[in-house]
């Protein structure tokens, strides 16, 4: 199938022949080669060094992935695929053995520390399963948390504490927050915790949102509102980048890239997008029905 092009020209993401090798070694399993000397403390006795076992894991064997401003991407596969791999390389929490990331017009592979903070920062929105929000901190706090450790480019302006409020404000009032903004997670239900991490992800206007198994979860009903909510800010004009072992989750993205044994085999648009709101309020009336006819 010919892949939509969506600001092909100009993507959000370009990953040119990504590889990732880790090398694991072990003192466990050396090989004493002088004469069958026992070791002591990982050497031989004769003071000549163990020679150590060492095994090259390739997680990643040269990928090629692009992403345009707009798209609604799924990273799926088995496990021991990549998936976790390409998401920490996406996130910029892993740097590539090889191969050449560019994010937004900035070259990723060669960046230092500082620019990968501020990369991390500015160009990329996280949600992930388990939300990852601060406890004793409402929901317009934990939201506003980025703004106040915002990396900023140089000669850029601090915001003050007024701009950081109106602006955390106004992303919970996207995700349908508004009612909530003064509680904190334990006073709310796991659907309304995820809206709270998606919020905290959007308030820099990052370059894509990368959501790692965002509905893992969430019950049926919750997770069909998660994903209507993605549905809508990609809508918008917002870039998801979603990893997901789930095929019914899929359904709702634009476009399934798929990862087996390190490398991209598949790059597909959905043939049939579904509508996670038309699919909840089937749910919605299916339960009511299962309700109604219950003893």
């Amino acid at each position: 199938m010919e892949r939509e092009t969506i600001n092909a020209a100009l993507p959000v993401i370009d990953m040119r022949g990504i590889k990732r090798e880790y090398r694991m070694e072990t003192k466990q399993n050396a090989k004493i080669k002088d004469g069958g000397l026992p070791k002591k403390d990982g050497a031989l006795k004769n003071g000549a060094p163990a020679v150590i076992d060492a095994v090259v894991v390739r997680a990643l064997r040269g990928v090629d992935f692009s992403a345009g401003a707009g798209e609604f991407v799924s990273v799926m596969g088995p496990s021991g695929s990549g998936k976790s791999t390409l998401m920490n390389i996406l996130g910029c929490l892993d740097k590539p053995s090889s191969g050449a990331y560019t994010l937004d017009g900035i070259e990723t592979s060669k960046s230092n520390s500082d620019t990968f903070a501020y990369i991390r920062n500015r160009k990329i929105g996280f949600v992930f399963q388990s939300f990852n929000l601060l406890a004793r901190t409402t929901a317009l706090e934990n939201v506003e948390l980025p703004l106040f450790y915002r990396r900023r480019l140089k000669n850029e302006e601090r915001q003050n504490a007024a701009s950081r409020k109106e602006r955390a404000m106004a992303v919970l009032k996207e995700v349908g927050l508004e009612g909530r903004m003064d509680h904190f997670p334990s006073q709310l239900s796991g659907g309304q915790q995820q809206r709270v991490a998606i919020a905290r992800a959007m308030v820099n206007d990052p370059a894509f949102i990368l959501a790692d198994e965002p509905t893992g979860n969430l019950d049926t009903g919750m997770t069909l509102e998660i994903m209507g909510l993605f549905q809508e800010l990609n809508r918008q004009g917002k870039t998801i980048i979603m990893v997901t072992h789930e095929p019914e989750l899929a359904v709702y993205t634009k476009r399934i890239i798929t990862l087996r044994d390190g490398e991209l085999v598949s790059d597909e648009l959905v043939a049939k997008r579904q509508s996670a709101p038309d699919d909840l309020s089937r749910w919605k009336r299916d339960h009511a029905l299962l309700s109604e006819q219950a003893p």
